[in-house]
């Protein structure tokens, strides 16, 4: 299964909105390195700390879409606060698998399901229709720098 990367997201700090970059430094243990949760300032980094599935987020760009068809919506990426944004990759799939994403080593840990404070953001059509395709959270096995086109290879 292969995939790419379409955006990279970075939130300097909680309730910040997400920026775009073209390239990011992934830290094994740590997280993307400017990014909110890197630094221990999201929203759920008390609750989540040292835990690996708060390193990096992925979502899928065809979820996106489908969402915004089916609520009648106009979101972008960068609106579901996720790090990683991909297409051709089917996330679900790589729950309890390796995969990679340029020359950085990832483990697919769990999805990464809406939750209230997205719902408070993006509305209530979030927890229904996003059930289940809202992303994957993954653990950062073996760090490096990643970059826009990147392949995703599971």
């Amino acid at each position: 299964m292969n995939g790419r990367v379409k955006e990279i997201l970075i939130a300097k700090e909680a309730g910040a909105k997400p920026v775009s970059v073209d390239s990011a430094t992934l830290i094994a243990g740590k997280g993307i390195v400017g990014d909110r949760y890197f630094t221990g300032d999201g929203t759920f980094s008390e609750r989540l700390a040292g835990l690996p599935d708060v390193e990096i987020t992925l979502i899928e760009s065809e979820q996106v879409e489908a969402f915004n068809k089916i609520a009648n919506k106009r979101f972008v990426p960068a609106d579901f606060r996720r790090n990683i944004v991909t297409a051709g990759v089917q996330l679900n799939d790589l729950v309890g698998i390796a995969f990679k994403i340029g020359p950085v080593q990832l483990n697919g840990i769990r999805l990464c399901e809406p939750c209230a404070y997205l719902s408070n953001i993006l509305g209530d059509e979030i927890m229904e229709f996003m059930l289940h395709k809202a992303g994957l959270r993954a653990q950062i096995v073996q760090g490096g720098n990643i970059s826009v086109a990147n392949t995703v290879i599971a």
